[in-house]
């Protein structure tokens, strides 16, 4: 025991640390662990009032969470160098004190980055992955490597910001690293593609799990997104499966995001319609469809009158995407549209066509409007047979 307490009063005497000086700084390193103690409870109880205001509730809830993760330890260590500080150390512990204030700072910052980045990003996801019914959806395993990728840079940088305080030349590692990514990059080069895909699905979010989307020639509701590839389920019920760089470099219909539909069809009616009538039934068209609710009439117009028919363009809009809402509305103008015409006694039927079969030897003609009555009486003739439409 004799030993251990001359070996102590040995190592303060190199250090030059009188008593008085000693017991300073132990009541420094103590003053310091009481005042950021109360501190950290004040700060806490603040956020946690500041929680409840809408306005600031996300900022100080990330905030009071990312605070929990200061242990009593990181105080305390903080407590006994804030103590050290003040005495005037000789060389080297000088210098190995400043080496233990950056780790000291430096890990519980890294802690506090590793909580804030961790809540931030679930709560982004989270609140911008949120379903109409306000059922929140889980976070998909994309979401997941954002933020382990996040906390992964947080450390590294500690890391190298640590080797390069200890005086350490980290410029050589670092280019190593480069050079060794590079060539991973390069190996797995599709497997990345579709990773970094997926983060820009989840990010970006060009569409969400559930949303009806089309792409190229496949069309389908979003069941899953992968790491890799993304699900859709088709309308047949089959599963479709599409890796995601593939899906991104492709135009996306995504029909939920739909607010309106445009709806532009053709009407055609007999040649043989006079002017006058022909006149009336763009009025008429207007008159069915604007009876509808949800829709707004645009236009109808004569747009073709050829030797075959004459066709009208209707256009009018849906206001909701209700895509069976749209089917029924479209059926019942159809049927007035029947309705109109067979009241004004307009024929949706084409000219009639007409034949000519000439025989080359008698020049016998025969004209026919029924094309089955002159296939047939052809058909017992011989010679060269002419059809003019």
């Amino acid at each position: 025991m004799n030993n251990f307490y001359a070996n102590v009063h040995n190592f303060f005497a190199s250090l030059d640390i009188t008593l008085p000086n000693a017991l300073f700084a132990l009541g420094a390193a103590i003053a310091s662990y009481i005042l950021m103690h109360g501190a950290l409870i004040l700060f806490r109880r603040r956020l946690g009032r500041l929680s409840e205001n809408r306005q600031h509730g996300t900022i100080a809830q990330v905030l009071s969470k990312t605070l929990a993760r200061t242990g009593t330890l990181a105080i305390l260590a903080t407590a006994i160098l804030i103590g050290l500080s003040v005495l005037d150390l000789p060389q080297p512990w000088d210098m190995r004190l400043g080496h233990l204030w950056f780790f000291t700072l430096g890990l519980q910052v890294a802690f506090f980055l590793h909580r804030a980045v961790k809540i931030g990003s679930r709560r982004y996801f989270l609140s911008h992955g949120r379903k109409p019914g306000g059922v929140d959806q889980q976070v998909t395993v994309a979401h997941t490597v954002v933020i382990w990728l996040l906390q992964t840079t947080v450390w590294v940088v500690f890391l190298l910001a640590m080797l390069s305080n200890l005086g350490i030349n980290v410029t050589t590692f670092v280019a190593s690293l480069g050079i060794g990514g590079v060539a991973i990059a390069l190996a797995v080069q599709n497997i990345l593609g579709d990773l970094f895909a997926s983060m820009s699905i989840a990010v970006d979010k060009p569409f969400e799990v559930g949303y009806f989307v089309a792409v190229d020639k496949f069309s389908g509701t979003v069941e899953h997104v992968g790491l890799k590839t993304t699900r859709l389920r088709a309308l047949s019920g089959e599963q479709i499966v599409i890796a995601n760089a593939e899906l991104l470099r492709q135009t996306v219909f995504n029909y939920k995001r739909m607010t309106t539909r445009r709806i532009v069809f053709a009407l055609r009616a007999s040649p043989d319609t006079p002017p006058a009538l022909a006149a009336k039934v763009p009025g008429l068209l207007r008159d069915i469809i604007a009876k509808h609710d949800k829709l707004r009439f645009d236009r109808a117009h004569l747009k073709t009158v050829d030797q075959n028919w004459i066709e009208y363009e209707i256009v009018y809009t849906m206001l909701t995407a209700d895509f069976d809402l749209y089917m029924d509305t479209q059926q019942a103008i159809n049927l007035d549209i029947m309705q109109m015409f067979a009241d004004q006694g307009i024929s949706a039927a084409p000219r009639p066509q007409h034949l000519l079969l000439q025989e080359a030897g008698e020049g016998r003609e025969v004209h026919s409007t029924d094309k089955s009555a002159a296939n047939e009486d052809a058909g017992t003739t011989s010679g060269t047979r002419y059809m003019k439409h």
